[in-house]
């Protein structure tokens, strides 16, 4: 009988709270569960961070099931015991620095690390051998049974074990002592804990993609579960994986193009997960889709973008002044009309830059409309493999132009997919597109290298090597043979709180495909001229300064987002309190910067915990959502109104004023505000948090092309 750990892939999410945590959602767009302490679930969770302000981990519950469905426990009758090994790793220090999509073999071999010459993080430490020290490798952690518990620190590695962990002390921030824990609940069902949202190193940050001597405790890694029987079966080995990602701010809003989305396309197409679609690689263009299965969801995606962005196009878009669910012939020229709205996605093989994807309004004579997804596409940051603008992946894209043609049913009775409702939850809250790098994980999950079947990652610890040896800094596994633990999450920014800071909104170039950004010299020339009346004499003196030139996004440019579910721009205020509101000191219901008072990605690596989470506070009412922020840590920000005039210098422009939010750094100050401050300040005066010093000569000009939040 075969057996299978579900999630095929799962995701827990990083926490600083150090007295609880929650469970990961069980469906697309759900809400985590509440959690006692050995990881049982007990219900919908009812606040995201402790009495200290401090979010909570998110762990991810692995299951085992039979082929009939039936999930088999601990305490289930022929099973002798059910035992769990999880290797968790981070091998951002020992990877290349991140440079968008250079490196990915998506594109040929041609555009490898290698041939593109991009650097390597820390690359003064030279040979595999001193590289394989950067790698934070705690080793495997196993849990057999109900109710026990373990921890990925550097006092519980398994004897023999080549372990690696970074400098337990450091200069700047946190060091990293830990990627987590492993729980058992009371059936021996496995929990995974992520790390607490650390980052640390000894050198100033230089860069918000990757910091020399900087490390931070996102991680991936296998998820092994060997099940030994009670009668004279042999015993049998499963094998899944796990992401620890950041916090998820928006869990009830769902990408547009989730990973779930973009590993079922890596299936359709490489792995013939649905050969009546797709066989080896080629669409059947007689395969009929499903609106309500295939369809209506992304256009609610569309619509969901509203409560984190200002995407009043997409909200347009999704105003359903034709009926979408209309298979009939009559209708047609309406669906046709809307799918020519949607970018073709390019084609990877063809090297032009000018290509559907660096296209922004469609054109309908002198009129124009911006084309869908409005979104920043996974590389509008540099010169080279340029894509500007978002398009859904070829899956999603043919889909819907069978829906165009008419090839569709309207059933909300549908034959489900052929990946399990569990297997879709746990990365379906994950980006998926744009990749840029992403903010869980990046573009390599797009390549069907490193896949062993749809949804499941190809594990290299069945080639042996690893365990005796510890694990290799700079393999491609996106060229074959499997991953190893770290190898999912070691082409994202470190420390991850810094891309989170910067990667928000982009000003894209729509007119030159060929430039994303260009460098900019500005040239002042002034001439002056001094004349003496009585003598008339006079003298001129001619002055030109020119400026350092500057990496700019080549105007003209369009404002487009990156991914607003998981980092959101444009939010509703929440507080309805008087006491919140005073705190806050903004009314409900007004649209502002989301991350507004972290004023800087150094100050979102040490409060990123402060933000707030995004909720539906109308969910029993799904026609009807009203999605606003909840729980922000409004206590550590102070706030001021600037008049014009203090920047105009004339006075009269003081009639209007100008908000400006800031962390507060005097924490008596904090603490004399209320109950909670005062327990926020007791957090913040216990933790081992180092100041961080900024070698401002080399972080250039934000990622994003401004600095300008609204």
């Amino acid at each position: 009988m075969e057996f299978k750990i579900s999630p095929s892939i799962g995701v827990a999410r990083l926490g600083n709270s150090k007295k609880q945590f929650c469970l990961s959602p069980d469906e697309i767009g759900g809400l985590p569960y509440e959690a006692d302490a050995s990881g049982n679930k007990l219900g919908p969770i009812k606040n995201f961070k402790d009495d200290q302000s401090q979010v909570r981990k998110q762990g991810q519950l692995f299951k085992v099931f039979n082929a009939d469905g039936e999930e088999l426990t601990s305490n289930s009758p022929n099973i002798a015991s059910i035992e769990w090994t999880v290797h968790l790793a981070n091998k951002k220090a020992a990877w290349y620095q991140y440079s968008e999509l250079e490196g990915n073999l998506l594109y040929g071999k041609e555009n490898s690390y290698k041939n593109r010459n991009v650097p390597f993080r820390n690359a003064s430490i030279k040979g595999e051998r001193e590289r394989q020290t950067l790698i934070i490798d705690p080793g495997p952690r196993s849990v057999c049974g109900p109710n026990q518990s373990v921890t990925f620190d550097q006092p519980s590695v398994p004897k023999g074990y080549p372990a690696q962990f970074p400098p337990s002390k450091v200069s700047s921030g946190t060091p990293i002592t830990t990627l987590g824990d492993l729980k058992t609940d009371n059936e021996g069902r496995l929990i995974v804990l992520g790390g607490c949202g650390h980052a640390g190193g000894n050198e100033p940050l230089t860069s918000y993609g990757g910091s020399d001597t900087w490390h931070d405790d996102t991680a991936d890694g296998p998820v092994y579960c060997t099940i030994t029987f009670k009668d004279s079966s042999e015993p049998i080995t499963l094998q899944a994986w796990v992401i620890i990602g950041s916090p998820d701010f928006a869990p009830e809003i769902v990408n547009i193009s989730t990973l779930s989305d973009s590993m079922f396309d890596v299936g359709v197409r490489y792995f013939n997960l649905m050969p009546g679609m797709c066989n080896r690689g080629v669409f059947n263009t007689a395969f009929k889709v499903n609106f309500q299965r295939d369809i209506l969801p992304i256009i609610k995606r569309f619509a969901g973008y509203q409560w984190v962005a200002n995407v009043q196009p997409m909200m347009a878009f999704t105003a359903n002044l034709i009926d979408l669910s209309d298979p009939s012939e009559e209708n047609r020229k309406n669906r046709e009309n809307y799918f020519s709205y949607f970018r073709r996605p390019n084609d990877k093989s063809d090297s032009s830059p000018d290509q559907p994807q660096s296209e922004l309004f469609k054109m309908n004579g002198d009129d124009s409309f911006p084309m869908m997804p409005l979104n920043s596409g996974s590389n509008s940051v540099s010169n080279e493999t340029i894509v500007k603008f978002l398009a859904l992946n070829d899956t999603q894209y043919f889909m819907f132009q069978q829906w165009a043609n008419g090839n569709f049913e309207n059933n909300p009775s549908f034959e489900p997919l052929p990946v399990s409702k569990e297997d879709q939850a746990s990365i379906g809250n994950c980006v998926g597109l744009p990749m840029c790098p992403g903010i869980e994980v990046t573009w390599s999950v797009q390549n069907p290298a490193i896949y062993s079947a749809p949804y499941s990652i190809s594990d290299q610890r069945g080639l042996g090597g690893y365990y005796n040896s510890g694990l290799t800094p700079s393999r491609d596994e996106c060229e074959g043979g499997g991953c190893e633990p770290g190898d999912l999450t070691k082409r994202m920014a470190c420390p991850w709180q810094a891309d989170f800071f910067q990667c928000t909104v982009q000003p894209v170039n729509f007119t030159n495909p060929a430039f994303n950004k260009d460098q900019r010299t500005t040239r002042e020339e002034i001439n002056t001229t001094d004349t003496w009346k009585e003598s008339k004499t006079t003298y001129q003196d001619n002055q030109t300064y020119i400026n350092d030139p500057i990496n700019e996004p080549l105007p003209p440019t369009y404002y487009s987002y990156w991914w607003p579910p998981q980092s959101p721009w444009d939010v509703l205020t929440g507080e309805t309190t008087l006491e919140g509101q005073m705190q806050s000191n903004l009314p409900a219901g007004q649209q502002m910067n989301y991350a507004r008072g972290i004023n800087s990605f150094v100050q979102m690596v040490e409060h990123w915990s402060a933000l707030a989470f995004i909720r539906n506070t109308n969910s029993q009412d799904k026609g009807f959502p009203y999605f606003a922020e909840t729980e922000r840590t409004n206590e550590l920000f102070s706030f001021q109104e600037y008049g014009v005039g203090q920047v105009s210098g004339n006075g009269d422009d003081n009639g209007t004023t100008m908000p400006v939010f800031y962390i507060e750094q005097n924490l008596k100050k904090i603490k004399s505000k209320n109950k909670r401050a005062k327990k926020l300040v007791a957090f913040l005066e216990e933790r081992a948090f180092k100041p961080i010093t900024v070698n401002r000569e080399e972080l250039g000009s934000p990622r994003s092309g401004t600095r300008m939040r609204r």
